[in-house]
């Protein structure tokens, strides 16, 4: 199925919404436009795997709506809307999809977009766009509107203020992510190296040299003799690897030495792209360990969740819902990851002291919830800052009662008998 064809539905309604709605007249004043990279980025197996570790793990991020209230309670917001962040954006994709083609194109073309699909205030559907390039656009309220040209050749116009729009190294363009010529040496260079790889195999495999003749042959009879001593020594059939000669000709080899990188220089050319991703190669063959995992995290997943977390609240609420405490976040449970003895010894160390439900704890272990599992164990080591501000009045206020009766008795002082006893 093609990209556009999941529009059509879409498109469909907003023509049918057009006849009856006033027609507003676009003036094109181009804002910014970015086309996908023509070489073919997404083709080098290099810069595949890094962009697809990066979405995996991106994937995994939980979308909810939240409402916090002035005493920084948060409780769950509008089931309906949290179904199309957690479960199905859309009739065609899972959470898990939306999430990683974002992440895709926000890596490939540093721009990443998403419709939102509206009936009325409600958000009834979410939908990343994959075109061939894009314009912004804007008419004479100053509204942002975006042009898509898709590669079936139909365009598409939305306005800016229903779009998610990702961006990444958002530097140059007022609204746009700046392109990744940075990183075409490196790609470039990759392709020469597999290039190389692949012809240095093949010259292995061929015997190549001059044939010279010592005696003068016309054309036609140098051009037997050459194919003949083709398909004798010079093809498959030789498994032998010897050329017989006699004084008629004279076979001279020309030694073919490719040049190929050595490992260091592969692994060189493999950091190049990595680090422009901001990911090691220890994550992108799933060999990191726990200190890794949390670097990446912190440094990759957590900006782009905290960004998505954003750009999903401007768009979804309206202010005065922002300002009641509506938002959207998304986050991941990065402890998954963690290595059972840090799940085991984070456990020992919040329980007690009452941070976690026992349902919590059992989230952390991958194990399945119980009933009455919402309940918090703590320990009686613990009290809370008011009682033990209350204990502390009180053996206060104790030890003042017991110094008074001390003072106002002469006989609860120490009685001697004079001779030294008491």
């Amino acid at each position: 199925m093609e990209t556009v064809g999941i529009f059509d539905r879409i498109f469909k309604r907003q023509e049918k919404a057009a006849a009856f709605a006033p027609v507003q007249q676009l003036i094109i004043e181009p804002a910014g436009a970015f086309t996908a990279y023509t070489g073919d980025a997404y083709g080098n197996d290099i810069f595949r795997g890094a962009v697809d570790a990066i979405a995996r793990n991106i994937g995994k991020l939980k979308g909810s709506h939240v409402i916090r209230y002035a005493d920084h309670e948060k409780v769950d917001g509008d089931c309906r809307l949290n179904r199309l962040l957690q479960v199905r954006p859309n009739p065609y994709m899972s959470a898990y999809d939306m999430l990683y083609k974002l992440a895709t194109h926000y890596y490939l073309y540093n721009n990443a977009f998403a419709l939102l699909q509206r009936e009325g205030r409600s958000i009834t559907g979410i939908y990343p766009i994959t075109s061939a390039s894009m314009q912004m656009l804007s008419d004479g309220a100053d509204n942002l509107y975006c042009r898509f040209f898709f590669r079936s050749g139909k365009t598409a116009v939305f306005p800016y203020s229903d779009l998610i729009h990702m961006r990444r190294n958002f530097n140059s363009d007022e609204l746009l992510g700046d392109g990744n010529n940075a990183l075409y040496p490196a790609l470039e260079l990759a392709h020469t190296q597999n290039e190389g790889i692949i012809s240095g195999i093949k010259s292995g495999a061929n015997i190549r040299g001059i044939l010279k003749f010592t005696q003068i042959l016309s054309p036609t009879k140098l051009k037997e003799e050459k194919e003949a001593f083709i398909s004798d020594y010079l093809q498959i059939s030789n498994d032998g690897g010897v050329v017989a000669t006699d004084q008629k000709m004279e076979y001279v080899p020309i030694e073919s030495r490719p040049v190929i990188l050595t490992a260091d220089q592969t692994k060189e050319v493999k950091a190049k792209i990595c680090d422009y991703l901001g990911i090691t190669e220890s994550i992108v063959n799933s060999s990191y360990t726990e200190d890794q995992f949390s670097a990446f995290y912190e440094s990759t997943i957590e900006p782009f969740a905290v960004a998505l977390s954003m750009e999903f609240t401007a768009k979804v609420f309206t202010d005065r819902e922002q300002a009641f405490g509506n938002s959207i976040l998304f986050e991941s449970g990065r402890l998954q990851f963690s290595s059972n003895s840090t799940k085991v010894n984070l456990i020992k160390e919040l329980l007690p002291m009452g941070l976690l439900t026992v349902n919590q704890a059992l989230e952390i272990l991958n194990l399945p919830a119980v009933e009455n599992g919402d309940r918090r164990i703590q320990s009686l080591n613990y009290i809370d800052q008011e009682r033990a501000t209350d204990y502390q009045m009180a053996h206060a206020g104790k030890k003042r009662e017991e110094d008074t009766v001390h003072e106002g008795n002469p006989n609860s002082g120490d009685q001697s008998d004079g001779s030294g006893r008491s």
